[in-house]
């Protein structure tokens, strides 16, 4: 990701500069395959009109949704470099809809200090700014920081509809063990009228997804498998895809894995989820029946994709900055593909300074666990005791 705001960074602050006439080029991006001809055509209009907001907020948009899709940060990278227009003025001068553009990228980079200054400076001027205060409500919640969080999701009922802020509620209260409540508030939202429309499905599959990860947090298997079925079967999106592939290596359904990820980009996270799958075959086959034939081994593939994945963490080690970002996958590679515990241990504490969401400090209880840590355990303890976390599953390892 670091390489993404490298190979921008002469782009995003450089002097601006303004075209002599409508027909001047200012700047050529990169071809994109894949792209429909409206977001060609959108490609084309930013090049002309940089500080047009609206067509450079739709570019972002374009170019985060490529990022998302096919797991290239690269991508978000460009999403930046629309926006670079206004990236020499002060945030108190750059329109809201772009600092909360800005902010959603810079999420998505792990820049959460980046994106958490935007939002405020866009909300400070634009109070009912619905889209920036789920975006801060979420990044708050990324940061272990939940009060926070809650007062972000209430400002939120006030500036937009009240089905997300009280998704929004009910996925901190799940957060903060109060399964059963969680439960209940996002079944009935799932229940509204206005939910049943075929035109909905994108909004269950958010509350489904929410669903699932609540019953995992309260350590009912089974619930959560339906949930995540449930989502998936509307709509596959590649977080419902990484969630439901880390449910099932978690429920020793590793077979499960290959065929679930064969369709989506060759991500890092997909990479990792491939090897660790493989691994687990080797360290113990599956036992769901519908895996019961797949291969008890790695094959030469599963090799290649433990080994492009390792390349590809060494290349980014080596630019300066990059290790916090990418320390949570890394720790999990240590851990479950290289079987390094205390290397995994190292990381994962690193990890936790940038975000605490509860598979970073499941990670780090596992990687405290394989090392028999007692010191870590603790760590672990006292920071779910700081942040106010609920985790079934860290606490069986605890």
């Amino acid at each position: 990701m670091v390489l993404v705001v490298a190979a921008t960074a002469g782009i995003a602050f450089a002097a601006p500069r303004v075209p002599s006439n409508d027909d001047e080029i200012v700047e050529t991006l990169p071809l994109v395959a894949g792209w429909s001809r409206n977001e060609r055509g959108l490609r084309q209009a930013l090049a002309r009109s940089p500080r047009d907001e609206r067509v450079a907020i739709a570019a972002a948009r374009a170019y985060l949704e490529l990022a998302r899709a096919q797991g290239d940060a690269r991508y978000a990278g460009y999403a930046m470099g629309a926006l670079a227009a206004w990236e020499p003025a002060a945030a108190a001068t750059t329109p809201p809809d772009v600092l909360v553009m800005r902010a959603t990228v810079a999420q998505f980079l792990h820049d959460f200090d980046g994106a958490e200054a935007s939002l405020k400076s866009a909300l400070a001027r634009q109070p009912s700014h619905a889209q920036a205060w789920i975006t801060l409500a979420t990044i708050l919640r990324v940061r272990g920081r939940y009060a926070e969080s809650d007062d972000a999701c209430r400002a939120l009922g006030r500036a937009g509809p009240a089905l997300y802020a009280s998704a929004c509620l009910a996925e901190n209260a799940g957060l903060r063990g109060d399964h059963r409540a969680a439960r209940d508030a996002l079944q009935t939202l799932l229940r509204q009228p206005q939910l049943q429309d075929a035109g909905q499905g994108a909004t269950r599959q958010w509350l489904l997804t929410t669903v699932a990860e609540v019953e995992e947090l309260a350590g009912r298997p089974a619930a959560a498998e339906a949930a995540y079925r449930e989502a998936l079967g509307i709509e596959r999106t590649g977080y419902d895809v990484l969630a439901y592939s880390d449910f099932l290596i978690s429920q020793n359904r590793a077979g499960e894995v290959p065929a679930l990820l064969k369709a989506e980009a060759r991500s890092d996270a997909v990479l990792l989820r491939l090897a660790i799958a493989a691994e687990r075959q080797v360290r113990r086959p599956s036992t769901s029946p519908s895996a019961a034939s797949s291969v008890s081994k790695p094959d030469a593939s599963a090799r290649r994709d433990a080994d492009e994945l390792q390349a590809r963490f060494q290349a980014s080690a080596e630019r300066p900055g990059a290790a916090a970002l990418h320390a949570r996958e890394q720790a999990m590679f240590a851990l479950d593909v290289q079987g390094d515990a205390a290397r995994a241990l190292a990381l994962a504490r690193l990890n936790v300074q940038l975000q605490r969401e509860p598979v970073d400090l499941l990670v780090l209880a596992r990687a405290a666990a394989a090392a028999n840590d007692d010191a870590a355990r603790r760590e672990v303890k006292a920071l779910m005791q700081q942040i106010g976390l609920r985790d079934a599953r860290i606490a069986a390892l605890l």
